[in-house]
């Protein structure tokens, strides 16, 4: 089989693909982003208007915030940002299962006593609670058993407290499939009808952990991103897997076979918006993900983070893109072409040009676009960024 590269014109944004995406997103194009965090789930919930077919590998490595209790309690991957890109994209027409997205975005109460909420989760297995008995079977007893065997493996000093439901589910099924993460995101996928695919990049239970420029490490995403702990006083200079949060113990990740699929099959490849190393870094350091992105010869897109970010510092957008194809590289070789690791930057009218120089010098195109509005301030208004990705495909 033989593959040829075709080139053509593009308008931003391109009417005619918006317009016809619009009218049937399920035959949409296949965005594939790599992302973790929060920041793109805005933009993944606008994007089901444009297509039913996008591609979300986030990272499972974070070790703070939602999943920090459970990571604890089960020694597993980290699934709240699975979670939430599965709520992302959950179909919310009245197709789709309101009732499991009722429940699957419930938290408990954060002042509740302990005792209440442990006879909320037993009436939740019970099936009497109302967000559960409003499930329709057989999808009530699959959510039940899930929740059983949470709480059967739970240990006593487990807090329920502001726990969310959706990742109580996610743990048991984690536990209830021989630790495996792939089966119950699969399983939650159709129980909430989601228009789109959610993977890990890598099914593996690990941690990141950076060097920085003083030769000091720092281990735990928690401890990295500025927003649990002070913000880091020097720049990372290597981000890495562990094995752990005590010592810093170098670790490895493959990229799954299916994911390399997934990552043949996309028409456009986005590195995603978010926190620069723990969410986006961390997606490109599992073994053969580098060289799945310089295999597709399709449009590689970097969209970076808007504001402040705590893992930066000072770094202009060219220098991310720098640090971006350093990464990319170690695994694709470093004699790895850019063009076959990224095409596109595209940023917000509002960026200075000498937070770009030198990024068109490597072949790069940098698109200039309105993706702010008042509205959306400080975030991307999810309608134009979602237009200018589809009118690259």
């Amino acid at each position: 089989m033989s593959e040829v590269t075709i080139t053509r014109a593009v308008r931003m944004p391109d009417p005619f693909r918006i317009e016809r995406f619009l009218s049937n997103p399920k035959l949409g194009p296949r965005l594939l982003f790599l992302s973790g965090g929060s920041a793109l789930n805005g933009v993944a919930q606008c994007l089901k208007r444009y297509t039913h077919n996008s591609i979300h590998l986030v990272t499972p490595f974070d070790s703070g915030g939602s999943s920090q209790g459970l990571r604890i309690a089960f020694d597993m991957p980290a699934i709240g940002d699975l979670r939430s890109r599965l709520m992302a994209l959950a179909d919310e027409t009245v197709l789709g299962h309101p009732d499991i997205f009722r429940l699957f975005t419930h938290r408990f109460a954060k002042a509740a006593e302990r005792s209440d909420l442990a006879g909320e989760l037993d009436a939740m297995i019970a099936g009497t609670h109302p967000l559960v008995d409003a499930i329709e079977q057989p999808m009530r007893m699959l959510i039940q058993n899930q929740l059983r065997v949470f709480q059967s493996e739970c240990p006593q000093s487990f807090d329920l407290r502001g726990a969310s439901i959706g990742n109580l589910i996610l743990a048991g099924g984690y536990l209830n499939q021989n630790q495996q993460l792939e089966p119950i995101i699969f399983l939650v996928s159709k129980l909430v009808g989601v228009q789109g695919t959610v993977r890990a990049v890598a099914d593996a239970n690990l941690h990141l952990a950076a060097e920085l420029e003083s030769g000091d490490v720092v281990v735990g995403q928690h401890r990295l991103t500025g927003k649990e702990h002070p913000p880091l006083d020097r720049s990372i200079t290597t981000l890495f897997l562990n094995h752990g949060l005590n010592n810093a113990t170098h670790a490895y990740a493959d990229f799954p076979g299916r994911n390399r699929g997934l990552m043949h099959s996309a028409d456009l490849i986005c590195y995603a918006p978010g926190s620069f190393y723990t969410s986006l870094i961390a997606n490109l350091l599992p073994q053969g993900v580098g060289k799945a992105i310089a295999s597709r010869t399709v449009p590689k897109v970097y969209v970076p983070g808007l504001g402040d970010d705590p893992e930066t510092g000072n770094m202009t957008v060219a220098d991310k893109v720098n640090e971006m194809l350093r990464y990319l590289r170690l695994d694709a070789g470093p004699e790895c072409p850019v063009q076959k690791l990224l095409n596109f930057v595209i940023v917000d009218r509002s960026v200075a040009d000498a937070e770009l120089t030198g990024i068109t010098g490597k072949g790069i195109t940098v698109l200039k676009l309105d993706l702010v509005s008042r509205q959306s301030e400080p975030f991307y208004d999810p309608v134009p960024l979602c237009e200018a990705l589809v009118s690259l495909t």
